[in-house]
């Protein structure tokens, strides 16, 4: 029997949480309402768990209360998605429960999953059961119901209530029924109680890397270093932790310190630890200036030259020719006011960026950028107050978690797609302090309709329409508005779909995977439909998506 949890016990089950959920990412990939190439839950919720695995696998911890800090803090930094996001506040909540133990008793486990429970719920403004919400809360209770003295027991309990609640999400939400699947984030947060439950038998647990995390990480690096090598003005990527030898130091002397060495800059003072990342060309300064706080661990420092000529093809020829370091330049003055826009594809990039964007994050559907990588787009743009553009609505809880790790004003405009978020940053007006920007982009993300045309990746039927896989498919918001196996005939039918006798302007944003030929007769063929109305074309450059349309 188990009668209580140490901190050695805690960090294997979060070891075995995050080993079970990577290792069934793709099964909760699967569980997507749409039949459309978009299912990330899995994905999202691997990779924020994952990072708090990295975070304790190779550290030692004398407590409970710190093996739980460490994870709530890393995946907060590491959330991705709503469901990421979620998980994090999960275990926010059984930090604080854990808070200053040793070692935590059954009650005290059950107290935590509560705690976790509520300040999940309290995370999301508009909580919604028959998601991984109503599944925490029903295994909070089963916890608290339990009355026995063994933690696996008491698992066991939780794990099939947990289960019931799961299967029961299908009836809950409309989607669901329809679809016929279970709740993605309920059952990726099953796939972590089960892992914990796994590390119930006593022995060491070994991190497995998540599948396919690998190649979603290679894919990420050679995106932030698609630019010229000539380009990158900073040589060295460097990242390490400061195990902080006066936990009551400030990282502010460090932080002043190194600003001006490099780009991308990112420190985390967390109490005990301070995480460091940076682009610099002078490494040894930053580590000179980081030993005085402390103790240095997980020291990384890669060459980004190097890295993106082996991307290209060209390793062997800069290792032997040797890359000639440029002069240093001097880190973006701080300002009053700085925008950031998440973008996929390199004309949604340039759009922004004519449009005064400071900082754009490289990412979108499929690939939602975590708290850390919003976090440290709005340190880059070093302003005094920031506004961000998520541009999806699966990142705009992640990118609300940043107000937590920074002392700027973060201020997060709702904006649920590409059109959206290029109407609020039109609203752009010099003259208007951060507050009644903000409030202006808001309103203008309320006068653009979109949509956007994909593919399905399985048969299904939805709201009555027979879906076969490849089939195209006009997505309006939340709903299928049209299907069909010609891509222009489907996005006509989009665009019908979303236009009206008073729309005045429709712009479409093709993809990467749409060619200029049809986007021409497209073209054509929505200017003699609207004769009345602008029809406006661009290359967006987009993955997963062959056409993004607005229509003002």
């Amino acid at each position: 029997m188990i009668d209580r949890i140490d901190a050695a016990l805690f960090k294997n089950m979060v070891l075995s949480a995050a080993n079970r959920l990577g290792a069934n990412k793709d099964a909760v990939d699967a569980l997507n309402v749409f039949p459309v190439p978009d299912g990330d839950t899995g994905t999202n919720m691997g990779l924020t768990f994952m990072n708090a695995a990295k975070e304790i696998e190779n550290n030692t911890y004398s407590s409970l209360s710190e093996v739980a800090s460490a994870v709530a803090k890393a995946t907060l930094r590491g959330a991705r998605g709503n469901s990421g996001v979620i998980l994090s506040q999960i275990f926010r909540g059984v930090s604080k429960v854990f808070k200053g133990l040793d070692t935590a008793s059954v009650s005290d486990f059950a107290a935590a999953l509560k705690e976790g429970s509520d300040t999940a719920y309290s995370a999301v403004m508009k909580p919604t059961e028959g998601t991984i919400l109503t599944v925490i809360r029903k295994c909070a209770q089963a916890a608290q119901e339990y009355e026995g003295g063994d933690v696996a027991a008491l698992l066991d309990a939780v794990i099939a209530k947990g289960n019931r609640t799961l299967a029961k999400t299908t009836q809950m939400l409309p989607q669901l029924q329809q679809a016929g699947v279970v709740d993605a984030g309920g059952q990726g947060l099953m796939f972590v109680l089960e892992g914990f439950a796994l590390a119930m038998d006593g022995k060491d647990v070994t991190l497995v890397p998540m599948s396919g995390a690998k190649a979603q990480a290679k894919a990420e690096d050679a995106s932030r270093q698609s630019a010229d090598t000539e380009e990158i003005r900073y040589a060295y990527c460097t990242e390490f932790i400061i195990n902080k030898a006066d936990p009551s130091a400030s990282a502010d002397g460090l932080r002043n310190a190194i600003s001006s060495k490099g780009d991308c800059m990112l420190i985390i003072d967390e109490e005990e630890i301070v995480k460091v990342h940076i682009h610099t060309n002078n490494p040894g300064y930053v580590l000179e200036q980081a030993v005085k706080l402390g103790e240095m661990v997980n020291i990384k420092i890669d060459n980004m030259r190097l890295q993106h000529s082996s991307l290209t093809g060209g390793a062997d020829e800069a290792a032997h020719t040797g890359v000639e370091t440029p002069a240093e330049a001097p880190a973006k003055p701080e300002k009053a006011l700085a925008i950031i826009a998440v973008a996929a594809g390199e004309g949604l990039a340039n759009t922004f960026r004519e449009m005064g964007v400071d900082e754009i994050i490289e990412g979108g559907q499929t690939m939602n950028p975590s708290t850390e990588d919003i976090l440290a787009a709005a340190n880059a743009a070093n302003a005094e107050n920031v506004i961000i553009l998520p541009n999806n609505k699966n990142i705009i809880l992640s990118a609300e978690q940043v107000q937590y790790l920074t002392d700027r004003k973060i201020f997060v405009v709702p904006s649920k797609s590409i059109p959206e978020g290029i109407a609020a940053a039109m609203a752009f007006l010099p003259e208007l302090s951060p507050e009644e920007l903000f409030e202006a982009m808001k309103e203008a993300v309320k006068t653009v309709k979109s949509g956007s045309v994909t593919f399905a990746v399985r048969d299904t039927t939805v709201d009555g329409m027979d879906i076969a896989k490849g089939n195209y498919l006009g997505l309006a918001g939340g709903r299928i508005a049209s299907v069909g196996e010609d891509l222009n005939k489907t996005a006509a039918e989009l665009t019908a779909d979303l236009a009206d006798e008073n729309s005045e302007v429709i712009s479409v944003y093709r993809g990467s995977d749409a060619s200029e030929a049809d986007s021409a007769a497209l073209e054509e063929l929505l200017s003699e439909a609207y004769p009345d109305a602008d029809v406006l074309f661009y290359d967006g450059g987009q993955p997963v998506y062959y056409y993004i349309i607005s229509v003002e």
